[in-house]
């Protein structure tokens, strides 16, 4: 059976983003999916001095070693100050030093949730912008704003949102 990972780019114990991809993930059908916390792989901030003193941290030698078991990959990406969290940029480097194709050329859904309304959209754009760059094959991508209004007791309500994922997730599948 094709195997998807699912992560989202934040290190909050508590992230909506995180728990979207969750969601997301209850909504395969016709893959396993293995939703993993970047939390989990720590790294010091990645400078090209910190590499050539101390190597590559074993997290993110692990980190790319799971991210090579997948078909596919269901991510989605916090907001901060309009951009990638510092922690999810920070993993994007340590992995691109290790490999031109962090994602190995797989296909890839990108999602962003925020208690605003704009549901992180432009850290959502930037992300779908720079990584084909790092292997990702674009599926498509989705923003949910209103975080607290439309997940409720970590259930996303039937509507536009969820339709839209639904979509995405048929999509994905139908390319693993």
């Amino acid at each position: 059976m094709k195997k998807i990972i699912g992560f989202s780019g934040s290190n909050s114990k508590n992230s909506i983003n995180q728990k979207l991809v969750t969601i997301a993930s209850k909504m395969v059908t016709k893959a396993e999916v293995e939703v993993i916390n970047l939390s989990d792989y720590p790294a010091p901030i990645y400078g090209i001095d910190e590499e050539a003193e101390n190597g590559f941290p074993q997290s993110m030698v692990d980190l790319k070693n799971k991210l090579a078991e997948a078909d596919g990959y269901l991510i989605s990406t916090p907001e901060h100050n309009g951009s990638l969290p510092a922690f999810f940029k920070n993993a994007i480097d340590w992995l691109s030093r290790q490999s031109r194709s962090v994602l190995n050329d797989q296909p890839t859904v990108f999602l962003s949730t925020s208690p605003g309304a704009r549901g992180g959209k432009t850290a959502l754009a930037h992300l779908v912008s720079i990584m084909p760059y790092q292997g990702a094959k674009v599926i498509g991508s989705h923003s949910v704003g209103s975080f607290n209004d439309k997940i409720p007791n970590e259930n996303l309500v039937e509507g536009e949102d969820k339709t839209a994922i639904l979509q995405l997730i048929k999509d994905l599948e139908s390319q693993l």
